[in-house]
């Protein structure tokens, strides 16, 4: 599957990735990795990063802490539309990069790339996306860098139903028979 934006079906009640936007940059026969992109925590990068003197981290100082998802949550990914180099991530369509490398993060945060630092990351075993999604707990959206940059991250979830022409009111309805 090329990389794309995962969004929690409404009915999806399972506590972890409830109403949650997860852009997956890999979904194989190995299984799935990604990291969700709308759910904030209390943090900002300036109090979390440290980058050396003389690194003006002026730009930063509203940027919050993504809870990137539940695998290794003591360490960062981070989702970009900055240059990430091979050797150090992933390079996706529509100008979006992943890196889970220190030192590409301090260089980015150096030349003002738009970024969004995530705690963990959302992985799932051979077979296990595939089970969820023909259960009906995802749906696809297009990648999108707007909706991670552009976007508040508390009105992503909406946006990127929105983005497929739905919304969760005519998703949960029940059937015409029910």
């Amino acid at each position: 599957m090329e990389p794309t934006f995962l969004v929690a079906a409404p009915q999806m009640r399972d506590g972890v990735f409830d109403r949650t936007v997860v852009l997956v940059w890999r979904h194989d026969e190995d299984g799935a990795i990604g990291v969700v992109v709308n759910r904030p925590i209390d943090h900002r990068l300036v109090d979390v990063v440290e980058v050396g003197p003389g690194t003006d981290l002026s730009p930063y100082e509203q940027a919050v802490i993504g809870w990137g998802g539940p695998v290794e949550v003591n360490s960062g990914t981070v989702v970009t539309q900055g240059r990430v180099d091979d050797d150090e991530g992933w390079v996706l369509p529509e100008g979006l990069a992943i890196t889970r490398s220190q030192d590409a993060l301090v260089r980015l945060i150096r030349g003002g790339a738009p970024l969004l630092l995530c705690l963990g990351y959302a992985g799932w075993g051979p077979g296990q996306l595939d089970r969820e999604i023909e259960q009906g707990g995802w749906l696809f959206a297009d990648l999108d860098a707007d909706l991670v940059f552009s976007t508040p991250p508390e009105d992503r979830y909406h946006a990127a139903l929105a983005s497929l022409g739905l919304n969760e009111p005519s998703l949960l309805m029940p059937p015409a028979d029910a």
